[in-house]
């Protein structure tokens, strides 16, 4: 499981982070709501958690950009204030869960975890579409202009790039991720089930594509036409 904190205050920050660490969670730190926003566009996060007081960028706006963005990454707000609209307004913005300060960090882990297994059962369906093609997590199969079948760890790795469209992943995150069972399987896995799926996705005439090199970032999206457009 991967947590992005974004809190100003370093001892909170640093708390919240070594009690994820120490339950196995890893956790990437934010300062601010700006560079919360940041990471979140470039990276996969399982879940979030934003102060609402932070500079630069609060809590909300930041949230409010994530979700502008179409990441709906489970997010839970963290306030110094216990006033009613505080939490209206981080709710209606988006948010899926909040604490007030202070806070046990035993509810705070329970309240991610929470959050995280709802996602995973929002995002149980069996049919996942993008662009042309349907990805049957079920039947082990993609199809387009035809089908073709998927071994298990292909149709896992192409659901999690669906999920991220845009989102620059790196080889270890998506290791670690699709691995996750897995930990002593070697990170040149990816690269090989990469190149799996960009030639399954060419054999079905499918108008997606996987960009990036080996050891480096990958991310899905439409193929562009000659006029800089998808197709």
């Amino acid at each position: 499981m991967k947590v992005l904190i974004a809190e100003d205050e370093y001892g909170m920050r640093y708390a919240v982070t070594q009690a994820l660490k120490l339950n196995g969670i890893e956790a990437n730190e934010a300062e601010n709501g700006q560079q919360a926003v940041e990471m979140a566009r470039s990276g996969a996060y399982d879940c979030m958690v934003f102060d609402i007081m932070m500079p630069v960028m609060d809590g909300i706006e930041a949230l409010r950009q994530i979700r502008a963005a179409g990441d709906a990454t489970p997010v839970i707000m963290l306030t110094a204030k216990s006033e009613v609209d505080d939490r209206i307004e981080g709710l209606d913005s988006g948010a899926d869960d909040y604490l007030t300060k202070p806070f046990a960090m035993k509810e705070l882990l329970a309240r991610i975890r929470s959050q995280v297994r709802r996602r995973e059962q929002t995002y149980s369906e069996k049919l996942i579409s993008y662009g042309n093609i349907t990805l049957d997590m079920e039947k082990l199969e993609l199809k387009a202009a035809n089908g073709i079948s998927l071994a298990k760890k292909e149709a896992r790795l192409l659901e999690f790039l669906i999920r991220n469209e845009g989102k620059a992943l790196s080889t270890e995150d998506i290791h670690a991720r699709i691995w996750d069972d897995d930990p002593r399987m070697e990170t040149e896995a990816v690269w090989v089930y990469i190149s799996y799926l960009r030639e399954k996705l060419g054999s079905v005439d499918a108008d997606v594509v996987i960009e990036g090199e080996k050891n480096g970032d990958f991310y899905i999206s439409l193929k562009a036409d000659n006029n800089g457009g998808s197709i």
